[in-house]
């Protein structure tokens, strides 16, 4: 079953400083601040939320199909992507940009300072998610603002059931807008940081939002994930992880369990709880794509994790 997956590719620089920022940064000092830190170790990974659900998605025996807009420097990824066997069908190129990019330097407090570049991703919406062939589901994850609205409306238009997914781009859009995805979207899934954030600028309960939506997924971290359905609350509990290693990416990997289940219409207790492994398995691992279970290995940690069988799985 091909599903669209809106959102961003991009590039995660990955730094560690091997000491802590306070010792350089001083506070009575923070207005003309000028530092430098040495980082002697970095690693480039593949990311982006487009990238990381499709990846956990193919993994799962899905067929995902990525939309988003990419630079000038893409050409790594595009012979990652190649090798994996995605199609490229929907991963438009704009011409003088860069693709995505994120540059993260840690401290060993785990402290992070972050510079995001979004470049190509600001002509997301020069993509139509109305326009692909056989999609059947769909998401918008974060992307360029102007996408996002357009993904979610065109998704609507063509009788295509998606799930909104705003993660980090919650803060580009007001209280209404926020509304007019609810209302448009089939699914909605956020952390409770996020679903906190939704209900202060909507003015509306979870309750209320979920009465919109077929589901409401609120994922907790290590607390597992409430589903608000057919007004009622299914608790979730999180799959246990073998070392929790890098959190990066696992909202992604959720995600995609996430979608496997309601494309194959699966009851919600089976879903939440492959999501949930999905993102155990990712924090077991650095990085958003360096995880690569086999199907039997996702069958055998779900049986283990959870006392039952992936039903055609």
């Amino acid at each position: 079953m091909r599903t669209l997956i809106c959102g961003s590719l991009a590039f995660d620089s990955i730094m560690v400083f091997p000491d802590h920022f306070k010792r350089h940064i001083l506070p009575d000092k923070i207005h003309m601040l000028n530092v430098s830190f040495l980082v002697p170790e970095m690693r480039r990974e593949f990311g982006g939320c487009a990238g990381n659900i499709a990846y956990n998605l193919k993994l799962l025996g899905g067929e995902p199909v990525i939309m988003a807009t990419v630079g000038d420097d893409f050409a790594p990824y595009a012979d990652r992507l190649e090798r994996l066997g995605f199609t490229q069908e929907c991963v438009r190129h704009m011409a003088g940009t860069y693709t995505a990019q994120a540059f993260i330097t840690t401290d060993l407090d785990d402290n992070q300072i972050t510079a995001f570049h979004p470049g190509a991703m600001n002509f997301s919406h020069e993509n139509d998610a109305g326009a692909a062939n056989g999609i059947v589901l769909g998401i918008v994850s974060p992307d360029g603002r102007a996408g996002m609205l357009a993904h979610a409306r065109q998704f609507h238009r063509a009788g295509i059931p998606f799930v909104f997914d705003p993660g980090q781009g919650m803060p580009l859009f007001d209280g209404g807008e926020l509304l007019e995805f609810v209302e448009l979207a089939d699914y909605l899934t956020l952390n409770d940081y996020e679903a906190e954030l939704l209900q202060s600028r909507t003015g509306k309960t979870l309750e209320e939002l979920a009465a919109r939506v077929r589901c409401l997924v609120v994922t907790r971290g290590a607390e597992g994930a409430r589903f608000f359905v057919n007004g009622t609350c299914l608790a979730i509990p999180a799959a246990p992880a073998e070392q929790v290693l890098d959190p990066t990416g696992c909202g992604d990997a959720f995600r995609a369990g996430l979608l496997y289940g309601i494309a194959r219409d699966w009851d919600w207790q089976t879903t939440g709880q492959l999501a949930s492994l999905m993102g155990a398995i990712k924090i077991e691992h650095r990085g958003g794509q360096n995880h690569a279970p086999s199907r039997e290995d996702i069958a055998a940690r779900y049986r283990a994790a959870f006392g039952g069988d992936l039903a055609g799985f």
